[in-house]
């Protein structure tokens, strides 16, 4: 079997996905995992992401070139009544004469340093780097085997993803990636309704499958996608794969198997720590990394997860009117994710050009400077016997990452490293002092007696004190810093 394309790829030109298959199977062969789900339940999550918690999403590609509604772009130029549609005629005229492929050689990434990227997300406070590989619409950000429609062959001529894994790396940062090419399968199809570039065989390559969203991917779709994500493994040795929610539907799950058995035995060989994100119930809670889309949970979660979201509430890739979030809002959310034993995959969405929105710099620079005088209480730390306290609820579940009101003072989330814990405070108190009422000496939560209370980011001496009602500190008049506010309480140790 070989995939097919009309161009020309560069060097040993298009790989052989039959030869490529026989690799996987070798690998999984030689174990120590195998496809079984009772094998895969031997992974552990790396150490390097519990202690990280805080990661930057990429979301970069051809649909940052039109600039307009979101993401899905590409999706919905083709769907007719759409808000997208009625602009891309509008804007670009008829999508028989000018399709989603006339917007690759605009795509010319010409400003794009990945060094001056990996820098802002190191000052940024991030511990991981996950740009996007290959979103819904088909066009690989990487040096694609399988694929003439890749980022080295078209567009910018550069491979994207291998140059952000150098750059990464280089920061001393963790690399992953995301794989998007599930939902290719339908993405394109609003395009076989009309006429359209999408029907012109001579672009099958690009916007196929194009079929219903009902009808379950065949085959050919299933090994396209399983080698194509496998590739990615091997060429760019990414410590995170994300997956997007389509994986889940039953058809899918035998190669997730064998996806998961050949990434993780490769994650052995590279004596590396990695990890599979995963939404809703695609794979079996233990075998893989639980991901919420724009949202959080309202609890603690006895395993390790993780929220992915963005700085924009409207969308993930660059539009010229994005409804940003703020420093303050990001930072509240990072310390409730961690303190349910989370972590928060931050994604931002750069300009054809390569450029990243000043905006976007600001909030992640924000965040920086928060963690810069906090981050005590946030990496390597590990959740409390409760997650916190306080009168504002968390709205759990996908997509409610906008629903909570605004944290408060009295909002207070836990975390802890060995015995010290940590309490952080979402808002600065106008009468100049906390009261932490999960420490008071009656309600059996904290055991023993506390020898030192201290403000990260401020050198003076507090005053508190602990009674039944709780632990009472006294704040400084000046704050350490902006947004929340972290105490360190150190245990009596004997």
């Amino acid at each position: 079997m070989r995939v097919e394309g009309t161009g020309q790829k560069g060097g040993a030109g298009m790989r052989d996905a039959a030869e490529y298959r026989n690799e996987i199977q070798r690998v999984i062969a030689a174990g120590p995992f195998d496809k079984a789900w009772e094998s895969l339940k031997g992974y552990q999550v790396p150490d390097w992401y519990q202690d990280g918690k805080f990661g930057i999403f990429i979301h970069w590609g051809v649909y940052s070139v039109p600039g307009f509604g979101n993401e899905w772009y590409p999706r919905k130029m083709y769907l007719q009544g759409s808000r997208e549609f009625r602009h891309h005629v509008e804007t670009y005229g008829l999508q028989s004469q000018f399709g989603y492929k006339d917007f690759i050689p605009m795509f010319t990434a010409e400003k794009f340093d990945a060094d001056r990227w990996a820098g802002l997300f190191r000052r940024a406070g991030a511990k991981f780097v996950v740009p996007v590989a290959e979103h819904h619409d088909g066009f690989a950000m990487y040096d694609c085997g399988f694929s003439r429609w890749n980022a080295l062959e078209m567009g910018p001529k550069r491979d994207i993803i291998g140059e952000l894994a150098a750059a990464v790396r280089r920061q001393w940062l963790v690399f992953g990636l995301s794989s998007h090419r599930a939902e290719h399968w339908w993405f394109m199809n609003g395009g076989m309704e009309f006429d359209s570039d999408v029907q012109d065989p001579r672009y099958a390559d690009l916007y196929g499958p194009a079929q219903p969203e009902s009808l379950p991917p065949n085959e050919e779709h299933l090994e396209d996608w399983l080698v194509r994500t496998c590739e990615l493994v091997d060429k760019y040795r990414p410590q995170i794969v994300w997956f997007d929610w389509w994986i889940e539907r039953p058809v899918f799950r035998p190669y997730l198997q064998e996806f998961a058995a050949y990434y993780y035995n490769r994650g052995v060989q590279w004596k590396r720590g990695v990890a599979i994100n995963y939404k809703n119930n695609a794979f079996p809670t233990g075998t893989a990394v639980f991901d919420v889309e724009r949202g959080q949970l309202s609890d603690i979660r006895p395993q390790f997860w993780q929220t992915d979201t963005s700085v924009s509430k409207n969308s993930w890739g660059y539009v010229e009117n994005q409804d940003y979030k703020t420093v303050d809002d990001l930072v509240d959310d990072l310390v409730d994710i961690v303190s349910k034993n989370g972590a928060l995959l931050l994604n931002i969405g750069p300009r054809p050009d390569g450029t990243i929105p000043e905006r976007d710099e600001e909030l992640l620079l924000g965040i920086g400077r928060w963690l810069a005088v906090n981050g005590d209480a946030i990496y390597g730390t590990r959740p409390w016997k409760v997650f916190g306290e306080g009168p504002t609820s968390v709205v759990g579940g996908a997509f409610n990452d906008t629903k909570r009101s605004a944290f408060t003072a009295a909002d207070l989330r836990f975390t802890t490293r060995g015995d010290t814990l940590y309490a952080v405070a979402l808002a600065w108190p106008e009468d100049g002092g906390v009261t932490i009422r999960s420490l008071g000496t009656g309600t059996g939560l904290y055991v023993g007696d506390v020898s030192k209370v201290e403000l990260l980011g401020c050198r003076e001496p507090l005053e508190w004190m602990r009674d039944g009602n709780g632990l009472s500190v006294r704040l400084p008049a000046e704050r350490p810093c902006a947004h929340a506010f972290s105490l360190r309480i150190t245990p009596v140790r004997r």
